[in-house]
């Protein structure tokens, strides 16, 4: 039994909570990890995992276990990056998942003056807008608007997204221009719906003026699950968008959106960068984070509100 092999594969199996999810993740079959980890409990003669049909659970001995093996394989990783100079040059492969418009926006443009600074950090990126199991899927991080509620991760909130109402000049020509949001639940306007990751519906807008607060919900004739397919159809008239302001400031520049509603107050989304609480802190995966902090900072439609939080409290 290689034990490095063995601890790496029980670690993963208690993350994941599934060897068949362990086994992907460690590009190993499931039989092999398997192995691993039943010769491990034999070497120790305890009991680590209760396993089902349905699914695999921690025992109180493998608990403990794990608390130290994670530690252990966070001072295996730190003596390799200190006889590497990984400090001062992070190198590796890192594994994230962030919103695609938020990728095809802001990241990618200003992913080449990374790459300079830190060019032995290979990115895997994820770029969606799906719900990512962080742990389950072995994600080093996801960058994520919205509240969180996963009390098994860490998070840093980097930014809080300010939004707007927009509209192309095609739909505003043929369905007029709205004055009040109400008259967005009328014919013959509509909007974009945007389908939530978990709820998989439209849910109505915040939105409120002096003496007036709303849930903004109107008709549709198309909802997706992805901003920048979101984005698209608003360019091509198919209703109403609510958006970020990042997301829109070029086509706005540019005569393809309208604002509307200016003198309404649409609710803000907070930003996190979101990690594994038990994961060890990289130095890879801390130049990544300190970068897209500065980065969220850089857009004034993105402001800064750095600031840690455990996802328990």
């Amino acid at each position: 039994m290689d034990r490095f092999d063995a601890l790496q594969a029980f670690v993963r199996v208690v993350e994941a909570g599934s060897f068949t999810k362990a086994a992907q993740t460690l590009h190993m079959s499931k039989t092999t990890v398997t192995q691993l980890v039943q010769q491990l409990e034999a070497r120790l003669r305890v009991k680590l995992l209760n396993r089902t049909t349905r699914q695999v659970r921690v025992t109180t001995e493998g608990a403990a276990y794990y608390e130290r093996v994670v530690s252990l394989l966070a001072d295996l990783e730190d003596a390799d990056a200190g006889l590497s100079n990984a400090l001062s040059a992070p190198k590796g492969r890192l594994r994230v998942d962030v919103p695609s418009p938020l990728a095809s926006v802001v990241l990618m443009p200003a992913l080449p003056a990374f790459h300079a600074h830190y060019p032995e950090i290979q990115i895997d990126m994820g770029v969606s807008d799906r719900m990512v199991d962080v742990i389950g899927d072995n994600v080093d991080c996801v960058l994520r608007a919205g509240e969180l509620g996963d009390s098994s991760l860490m998070a840093r909130r980097v930014g809080e997204l300010r939004f707007g109402v927009y509209a192309s000049p095609d739909y505003l020509a043929s369905a007029g221009t709205p004055s009040h949001p109400r008259e967005l639940e009328h014919m013959p306007h509509r909007i974009v719906g945007f389908l939530g990751a978990n709820s998989g519906k439209v849910a109505p807008l915040p939105m409120r003026r002096e003496g007036e607060s709303i849930a903004a919900q109107g008709r549709y004739a198309i909802a997706v699950d992805d901003g920048n397919a979101y984005l698209a159809a608003g360019l091509a008239g198919m209703g109403v968008l609510w958006l970020p302001h990042y997301m829109v400031e070029t086509h706005v520049a540019r005569g393809e959106l309208v604002p509307l509603f200016d003198d309404w107050r649409v609710g803000s989304m907070p930003l996190y960068i979101v990690y594994p609480q038990n994961r060890h802190l990289s130095a890879k995966l801390r130049v990544f984070i300190d970068w897209v902090t500065e980065l969220m900072a850089q857009h004034a439609s993105i402001a800064p509100t750095q600031r840690f939080v455990s996802l328990e409290d």
